[in-house]
């Protein structure tokens, strides 16, 4: 079975007497056009999408194959991440924490307030954000919400 297209969203549909299945998509191929994956109930399907997705990726909970049986939608699962605030008094840390996380090509996401943000975790990049006077970093298991990407490159690039 091969998918094309986003179809909208879970929510959208009327998925009464039809099976729902989940496909994994990792964060970093969420920008990826072609997969080859195994739904939670077994069944290999691939993924073929067209040059949008490289700027708006797969979205949790985006319906990527509807038949009169089974609903297809995309899971992200739960990765590592840094969740990062500003300490009281310390706010104009923000452009620099969103310059250093950007010049390393990391995707940054908004987080619950307007003075936190959320980044995938690697450790040289937990050290660097501790050195800012003024920031907490803290690592955690959570799904990204790339509907809260401020920048979300994953892909490589070299100067």
């Amino acid at each position: 079975m091969i998918c094309e297209k986003i179809l909208g969203q879970l929510q959208d549909f009327d998925c009464s007497g039809k099976e729902i299945e989940y496909v994994d998509i990792e964060w970093h191929e969420a920008f990826k056009k072609i997969h080859k994956k195994m739904t939670d109930h077994g069944r290999e399907i691939g993924i073929r999408m067209d040059d949008t997705i490289l700027k708006r990726g797969l979205l949790q909970d985006d319906v990527i194959y509807q038949d009169d049986q089974i609903v297809i939608a995309v899971n992200i699962p739960p990765c590592e991440i840094i969740k990062i605030s500003m300490l009281p008094g310390h706010e104009n840390q923000i452009p620099k924490v969103c310059y250093e996380i950007g010049n390393r090509h990391a995707p940054l996401f908004f987080g619950e307030t307007d003075d936190t943000f959320v980044t995938v975790y690697n450790e040289p990049m937990m050290q660097m954000l501790l050195g800012i006077h003024g920031v907490k970093a803290e690592k955690k298991i959570e799904k990204l919400n790339f509907n809260k990407k401020i920048s979300a490159s994953v892909h490589n690039h070299h100067h």
